[in-house]
């Protein structure tokens, strides 16, 4: 029979919470750690005539020992659901009129609540929305330190998407993209000079381009690798002034492809804006630094403010 009541008590909140915003209370969230209230006294909840209140619980309530004293009349049948316990007063009560809830988890701890109303609920409309109970500080700090976690994955994942789409719509990363594909003739570049050289396992060649009156330079890197058996990837691409204040700089950079295989190749390509050669002293050199998989540097090359002057 719960069971079968538990999608119209869905509907019941969201037409409870409804009515609270038409009767313009502010709904309130907070956390309720037990072990921070006296034993002698029961923790309050506080509820308003026609809006909802739900617990939630660190652990699933028992339906059959859930219960609420005298509350026909002034309540909706209370609702206990996993974590859940749905509080639905008929009309506001008075401060001096409290009601006495025991929750029983399914593990056999009994909690006890008084459920009331604020004493200045008519001024403030202060009205439990939602109470998070806790058993201890602990509990409450761990869950907390959890949520921030949870934010912080949040904020950096959406700075990151928000990177990649400035990303696709930069002409610098366009210009990379086509550099490290080989499309020299598609973009507004110069051959200024070449070299290679070698590094154990990794042979390489790189080409330094100056900008067709852009105000850009770039750097294109062909990476052999002729380990036996271990890929080469990228680590990071460091980019700074060579003075001694060593500041770094932005770029654009991208890679044909994300992993060079044994006996493969690959190329790495890195734009960079006229801007990056500004400094307090005027235009200054830069110097760029890739790092392997494992931390250390494969390649330093020098890149001469001339680049972008011409």
């Amino acid at each position: 029979m719960r069971e079968k009541l538990l999608p119209q008590y869905t509907l019941l909140l969201v037409l409870a919470a409804a009515v609270a915003v038409a009767r313009g209370r502010e709904p309130i969230e907070r956390a309720l750690i037990l072990s921070e209230h006296p034993r002698s006294e029961a923790p309050r909840v506080y509820v308003g005539g026609r809006v909802a209140t739900l617990l939630r619980l660190e652990k699933p309530c028992d339906p059959e020992r859930t219960a609420m004293l005298g509350w026909e009349g002034h309540f909706e049948p209370v609702v206990c659901a996993g974590r859940w316990v749905l509080l639905y007063p008929l009309r506001d009560l008075t401060p001096g009129n409290p009601f006495l809830l025991r929750v029983t988890l399914v593990d056999g701890t009994e909690l006890p609540f008084i459920v009331t109303s604020h004493e200045q609920s008519y001024g403030n409309r202060e009205v439990d929305q939602q109470v998070n109970v806790f058993a201890s500080r602990e509990d409450y700090d761990a869950v907390l330190a959890s949520l921030y976690r949870a934010l912080q994955s949040e904020r950096e994942l959406r700075d990151q998407v928000e990177r990649y789409q400035q990303e696709e719509n930069s002409i610098d990363h366009a210009y990379a993209t086509l550099l490290s594909n080989g499309e020299v003739k598609q973009v507004p570049f110069r051959r200024k000079s070449s070299y290679e050289l070698n590094d154990g396992d990794v042979g390489m060649k790189v080409e330094i381009f100056s900008g067709k009156g852009n105000g850009k330079a770039a750097v294109v890197i062909r990476l052999d690798n002729t380990h036996r058996d271990r890929p080469w990837s990228l680590k990071e691409a460091r980019l700074s002034s060579d003075s001694t204040s060593r500041t770094a700089q932005p770029f654009a950079l991208r890679m044909n492809r994300a992993e060079i295989v044994s006996g493969a190749s690959g190329s790495l390509a890195v734009v960079v804006d006229k801007s990056a050669f500004v400094s307090e002293k005027g235009m200054v050199g830069l110097v760029l630094e890739i790092f392997r998989d494992d931390g250390l540097q494969q390649l330093a090359v020098s890149l001469d403010p001339q680049l972008v002057q011409e």
